[in-house]
């Protein structure tokens, strides 16, 4: 029962807060564009070539924080819904991290190959799983951490509740890192937009990875102790959306079991 009031609340608090920075994302589009294009014409009427480079600073600026509230506006689109391995989405990050880490990370698989494929966006996945692991490798680079390794580990667990629903297959992704852990006060608000332990960073990562998780019908969860951080990606596998491709409903029926 706490299992359930606590899923139940974080999915709330990141429905709410979503809704919330979308709404003041779109107030602050609207504006940028007027700007924007005042700038353009202002730049047409100066005689004074030299006087470009102000008008420029203007545009370059009022593109670079549209692309900031694009990016606060996250995946707004429904996910297109296809047959999807998770191994091959675990795979694909394995390989973006290998490359930007030149091997100074060491990447474990624990996968289980039981798991069956599921009906999902692949692309979207990629990018909640490759956010989810960013961070991990952040946090790993930026503490300095002994022998750093992230764990990718995949399972089928059963008879879980989300929200409301309650769901009988699941498919579980967790990505482990041994940096320093989340800071306790951090912890409840680290899938909120703007949210970051860093410095540099922007707090959009873990925001997006778990709206689109939410578009999954799953949830994201992180558990967090000094030396050992777990982000827990459950995705519904006995979901069966109307708007399934053709093909596809056999096989949900088949992992349905």
């Amino acid at each position: 029962m706490v299992a359930y009031f606590r899923e139940e609340e974080l999915l709330s608090q990141h429905e709410t807060s979503i809704n919330l920075v979308r709404g003041l994302a779109h107030e602050i589009k609207n504006p940028l564009g007027g700007l924007r294009g005042a700038a353009q014409l202002l730049q047409r009427e100066l005689a004074d070539p030299g006087l470009h480079d102000y008008t420029q600073v203007i545009i370059s600026e009022a593109d670079r924080l549209r692309d900031l509230v694009d990016r606060l506006l996250g995946p707004y689109r429904r996910p297109q819904l296809a047959s999807v391995n998770i191994h091959v989405v675990l795979e694909h990050v394995a390989s973006l991290l290998e490359a930007e880490t030149a091997g100074s990370i060491k990447l474990i698989r624990d996968y289980d190959p039981s798991l069956p494929e599921f009906a999902g966006d692949q692309t979207q996945l990629i990018q909640a799983v490759l956010n989810i692991v960013r961070n991990s490798m952040q946090a790993l680079q930026e503490a300095n951490t002994e022998q750093p390794r992230i764990t990718l580990c995949t399972r089928v667990v059963r008879n879980i509740t989300l929200g409301s629903e309650t769901h009988r297959l699941l498919c579980s992704v967790e990505v482990i890192d041994n940096g320093p852990g989340v800071p306790e006060e951090l912890l409840s608000k680290i899938f909120y937009p703007m949210v970051s332990g860093r410095a540099s960073g922007t707090g959009l990562g873990l925001a997006i990875a778990q709206t689109i998780l939410s578009q999954h019908g799953g949830l994201i969860e992180c558990k967090t102790v000094p030396g050992e951080t777990r982000f827990q990606l459950l995705i519904p596998l006995e979901a069966l959306p109307a708007d399934l491709p053709a093909g596809m409903h056999d096989q949900q029926e088949n992992i349905r079991g």
